[in-house]
């Protein structure tokens, strides 16, 4: 299998662990299909969640690691996800969510690993956008929670993908960078002379 899935720090997969082993955080978490799983369900796929916070003209600036994103499965299908963050004191369990983005990772990662090229699996979001993709590393053995999108890293932004921009379809940095940037950039006001 090309794909190659970072392994999340010790830290943050013991946090998921404690939440879904506390009925009170499962109970309280907006996943309803968490909270109805028949079976044992199980933190599997880390992916770094990094985010783009700015596009400029030139480009892409630095990305971010905002957290770690676990898909929790049962029965061998992704039923919600748990997200950690690092704070002050180290890796934190943040919330359980679930909704269009859990499936749409799942498949995008099932899609990955039938490209031929080794990729290391990250989550690339782009808030201004409300954009979220699955970041194809070309380098497998870097550091998951470092890093910047190469230009010929794959994107393959995830359902739902901004207008215009076709959800699932792994695009080069170099290609989908210049698209977002355009997107991003405010259009400047034609001013007619008084």
């Amino acid at each position: 299998m090309p794909l190659h899935v970072p392994q999340a720090p010790a830290p943050a997969m013991r946090t998921v662990l404690t939440a879904l082993g506390s009925p009170t955080a499962v109970r309280e978490a907006p996943t309803p299909s968490l909270r109805n799983a028949q079976g044992p369900v199980t933190p599997e796929l880390p992916l770094p969640v990094h985010v783009l916070d700015r596009i400029t003209p030139e480009g892409a600036s630095a990305t971010r690691l905002a957290g770690w994103r676990f898909l929790i499965s049962c029965d061998g299908r992704a039923v919600a996800a748990a997200e950690t963050r690092l704070t002050p004191d180290g890796w934190a369990f943040s919330h359980f969510f679930e909704g269009p983005y859990v499936a749409a990772t799942e498949l995008a990662l099932r899609q990955a690993e039938s490209v031929q090229q080794p990729y290391q699996a990250r989550l690339l979001s782009v808030p201004e956008l409300y954009m979220l993709t699955l970041w194809l590393h070309g380098d497998c053995t870097a550091d998951g929670a470092t890093g910047h999108p190469a230009a010929t890293d794959l994107l393959v932004p995830l359902t739902p993908a901004p207008p215009g921009i076709a959800a699932n379809h792994p695009y080069q940095v170099a290609d989908l960078l210049p698209v977002l940037t355009h997107r991003v950039t405010p259009a400047r006001l034609l001013i007619s002379p008084a």
